[in-house]
Order: structure tokens, then C-alpha cells, then sequence
């Protein structure tokens, strides 16, 4: 999942970083808005979580690895998609420059695919289902569907790049994304958010106690 420098040229690597940036700048915004004593310390230990279990990296043949995100985890818990941003731009920032894990020029591939794009989708499919399905069955598709997409358009943009060809890209990656997904993302994610909600209700976004829906 991680996008490494020589995988993709400059000149693409600079339209992902525009991409990526106004994300990083509103998710800044959102946490100066939003955090406060008691919300930064769960912040920073998700992030920690999260880098740990992104060293539990998969190979999957290209140059490729797979491993789990956590972006809806962060945005189910404090009700936003821009705390998944937050994050995982956090945990890309010291992988990347302390670990050299991934690329540098690269990040705002990485941050826009794991971030947004696993963040985004992850959490409105939570927010879509969550009457539905409930908050465990919510979270365990929204987590699934947010690790599956993310894994395919990073196998788009590679195949943009040249690096393979897309449907050997969008086979392989997609493929070991639905089962990461399945018994890593999507039952981890679940079991945390439910043993929260039993818990520790009160470190769960307000709004996933409102009967009428989840709050943006």
C-alpha cells in the first residue's frame, strides 16, 4: 500500500500532493476546532496503534506489500473522516522520514489513497449503514469497503505511472486488500468500536448515540 518514490514519477507525484494537501490543511483545521484534553491523548494512541500495525506488512509480489490502514477506525471514533486524514498523515509523516518506509515525493499518494480515500469512503459507508446494520456491522463493511477502495486506486495510479499494468495490478492488489480487509481491517475495527461503545461510551463521537443518524 505504501507507494515507493521510483514507482511513480515526479510529475504525477506533485498533482497527488495537490490533492492531498487541502485534506491535510482541513483536518489541521478540524483539530484545532475539535480537540480537546481529552480527545488528544486517544488521538495519539489510535496513531500509535496504527503505526504498529502497519509494520505487519504483507508482500504480494510487484514490489507491493499489503497491510491494514485504520483511517475509519479514527473517523468512526471522533465522528469525522478528517481525523483519519489527521492521523494518518501523521503516521505516513514518521514512516517516511524517520523509518523510510514509503516514499517521500510519494506521500501525497500514500496520504490521498490511506487517508482520504480509506478514511472517506469508510466512514459515509459506516454513516450510510449504521441504522441498517448496526454500529458493528456499519463498522466492519465501512472499514472493509474504505481498505478495498484505497487498494485499487493505488493500483490505478501505479498503472498511470507504468509500474505494472492495471489489470495485473487491480487483480493483485484488489485481491489481498479483500482479504486483509475482511480478517484484519474490517474485524478489528468492529471489535474495537463495539467494546468501546459497551465500555467506554463517552469516548465515542456524541452521534453514534443519536438514534436518527450519524453526525458529519
Amino acid at each position: 500500500m505504501h507507494i515507493p518514490d521510483s514507482f511513480i514519477p515526479m510529475s504525477q507525484a506533485i498533482i497527488y500532493w495537490l490533492i492531498a494537501l487541502p485534506f491535510v490543511f482541513l483536518s489541521l483545521k478540524w483539530a484545532r476546532k475539535e480537540l480537546d484534553d481529552m480527545k488528544v491523548p486517544i488521538l495519539a494512541a489510535l496513531a500509535a496503534g496504527i503505526f504498529a500495525i502497519q509494520a505487519l506488512n504483507i508482500p504480494i509480489g510487484m514490489g507491493t506489500s499489503g497491510h491494514m490502514v485504520g483511517a475509519t477506525l479514527v473517523a468512526i471514533i471522533f465522528g469525522s473522516p478528517m481525523a483519519g486524514v489527521l492521523v494518518l498523515t501523521l503516521v505516513l509523516l514518521v514512516q517516511g522520514f524517520v523509518f523510510g518506509d514509503g516514499g517521500i515525493t510519494t506521500m501525497g499518494a500514500n496520504i490521498l489513497n490511506m487517508g482520504v480515500i480509506s478514511g472517506f469512503i469508510g466512514y459515509y459507508t459506516f454513516a450510510a449503514l449504521r441504522n441498517k446494520a448496526g454500529i458493528k456491522g456499519a463498522s466492519f463493511i465501512g472499514a472493509w469497503f474504505g481498505l478495498f477502495m484505497s487498494a485499487i486506486v493505488c493500483a490505478v495510479q501505479m498503472s498511470i505511472a507504468g509500474t505494472f499494468p492495471l489489470m495485473a495490478g487491480l487483480a493483485t492488489m484488489g485481491l489481498y486488500h479483500l482479504i486483509i480487509g475482511f480478517v484484519g481491517e474490517g474485524l478489528i475495527t468492529a471489535v474495537v468500536i463495539t467494546a468501546i461503545e459497551k465500555s467506554r461510551p463517552d469516548l465515542l463521537d456524541s452521534s453514534l448515540t443519536n438514534t436518527k443518524g450519524v453526525g458529519v
